[in-house]
């Protein structure tokens, strides 16, 4: 007998998403609504598979459930994710994929047609990762009007996260502090970076009775640059040994049913450099007066003002945002690429929204990372994971 899972959204959470989509629709106007982004795809149908190498898609038509389009053969893996019925699920041949001759969006645009959905304002997200400039043109070339972009209308829609969404946040921010729990046992010189990689996703993925739940895989890979290295903030590892005399920062994530709880923090082996104690004071500091901003009402920007004054009253430069939304994603981003904690953004921060507050360092020779990732509250922010708030020193 199947496992019961008790973790799954309720399909009237579903339709509430479906609706708050379809109101954004008209007010711009959009009779049908076509989202390739993964991230949007299973935010409103459930759907969870490692098939966005391919061209999918969910369709939001003027009325009815959505409509889930992809490969034929993982038309199988929407069967068993979405809430949607099996007549909602459009798989197209396999003729189709990676085909000079021909393209899946040839086959949607025949689709739309059938269901009289080929009129009228089409929306598409020109502007993601996943929908391609061949795409656009070929499904332009099967359908009468002009395609108009819809680009984030979802993903501002993600920002306020419902309970349920919370509790799987939480659930991520469980495991990613076992991981860095896990990183401070193992970490040592002569630890080779690539054994210590394997730690973390050890870490990341086991199932913990206790919780009742294990972990998902991550959008981002662990971020783990050394010495002057860490100068760069997107490198991932090697398998080089790990030396005395060098910091380290871990930008790594827990995973939970693809929500994410992205979690930062530095470790030194060996006595840490003054400038190390300096940009562990400044960040510090400069968070805690961060977080103090970070409530209901505030804007985005007033989160971010508030720590670069303290980074200004220590000397130090930080020429880029200090934090972005987060929740469900997948690869290759665990943002939702549309507000950002800098200044000039005056989005309103709402109850529910949640960031990574972003107050990573990267200067001539170093990388310093502390960060936290927050749930906006009324009064206050909730910290969705528990990891000692410093930097750690370790011989």
């Amino acid at each position: 007998m199947a496992e019961i899972d008790t973790f799954r959204f309720t399909d009237a959470e579903y339709e509430t998403r479906l609706s708050r989509v379809r109101a954004a629709m008209e007010a711009k106007g959009i009779d049908t609504l076509i989202t390739s982004d993964p991230s949007n795809m299973a935010w409103l149908t459930g759907y969870d598979g490692w098939s966005f190498y391919v061209h999918q898609s969910v369709i939001i038509g003027p009325s009815g459930d959505p409509i889930w389009f992809g490969r034929e053969q993982d038309a199988q893996g929407a069967l068993r994710t979405v809430w949607m019925n099996e007549p909602d699920l459009i798989g197209y041949p396999d003729y189709f994929v990676q085909s000079a001759e021909r393209h899946p969006m040839e086959y949607l645009a025949a689709k739309l047609t059938e269901r009289g959905w080929h009129i009228g304002r089409i929306g598409v997200e020109m502007d993601n990762y996943w929908f391609s400039a061949k795409g656009f043109l070929s499904l332009s070339a099967g359908l009468p009007n002009e395609l108009v972009d819809v680009t984030n209308l979802v993903n501002w829609l993600r920002g306020p996260k419902s309970p349920a969404e919370l509790d799987r946040m939480r659930k991520a921010g469980k495991i990613v502090e076992r991981m860095h729990a896990r990183i401070a046992e193992k970490i040592e010189p002569g630890m080779r970076k690539c054994d210590l990689v394997a730690e973390i996703y050890d870490a990341s993925l086991r199932y913990d009775e206790g919780w009742g739940f294990g972990g998902d895989y991550p959008a981002i890979v662990p971020l783990l640059p050394s010495g002057a290295d860490a100068a760069a903030p997107h490198l991932t590892w090697d398998d080089k040994k790990m030396v005395t005399g060098e910091g380290t920062f871990f930008e790594i994530a827990g995973c939970f049913r693809r929500y994410h709880c992205p979690l930062s923090r530095t470790i030194f082996l060996g006595k840490p450099t003054q400038q190390f104690l300096d940009a562990e004071k400044a960040v510090l500091e400069g968070m805690e007066a961060g977080l103090e901003a970070a409530k209901a009402g505030n804007l985005c920007e007033d989160i971010a003002i508030a720590f670069f004054g303290v980074l200004q009253k220590y000397d130090i430069v930080k020429n880029n945002r200090t934090g972005y939304p987060i929740g469900l994603s997948y690869p290759p981003d665990w943002g939702e690429r549309t507000c950002s904690l800098r200044p000039g953004d005056r989005t309103v921060l709402k109850p529910g929204m949640t960031f990574h507050f972003m107050t990573g360092l990267w200067m001539e020779g170093m990388g310093f990372e502390i960060t936290e990732s927050i749930a906006i509250g009324e009064t206050g922010p909730e910290c969705l994971s528990n990891v000692p708030r410093k930097m750690l020193v370790k011989d």
